[in-house]
């Protein structure tokens, strides 16, 4: 799934767009995707402009956008200004690494359940093959 597929099913666009491809899913289980950190992303001006480095709060927006792409997909239902697919909780997150300018975010989510509406993922982010962020992340779809 290139760019244009994508933003055909996520509302997001920049700078807040953090997916740039998939490179594989599977209908209804799970997603790979990349974002490409770039020293152009506007954040990097400002955390830290002396030792540049991705916001893990972004990390996991990351993950989020990529599991709700995995739903949307699997039910072919793109976002519009009727309803919105929300990112309502997380759970055990973590950063075991930094992520800098220049790196590819390789972005993996996994559906582990549905209940009533909510869908919980596991997710993971790595760099080069290497873990630098996992977390629990929750996601429902609302009507607006």
């Amino acid at each position: 799934m290139d760019i244009h597929e994508i933003l055909k099913y996520l509302p997001h666009r920049y700078p807040f767009l953090l997916v740039d491809r998939v490179l594989s899913w599977e209908s209804g289980k799970e997603i790979v995707a990349l974002k490409n950190v770039t020293i152009n992303e506007p954040f990097f001006s400002g955390h830290f402009p002396h030792h540049p480095i991705m916001p893990g709060v972004l990390i996991i927006e990351a993950l989020a956008q990529t599991a709700a792409l995995l739903t949307l997909k699997t039910l072919d239902l793109k976002v519009d200004e009727d309803s919105v697919y929300y990112f309502v909780g997380i759970d055990q997150a973590r950063f075991k690494k930094p992520v800098y300018a220049g790196d590819q975010l390789t972005l993996k989510v996994v559906i582990s359940r549905q209940i009533k509406g909510v869908i919980k993922y596991s997710a993971r982010a790595e760099v080069d093959g290497q873990l630098v962020t996992e977390a629990k992340l929750m996601c429902t779809m609302k009507g607006i």
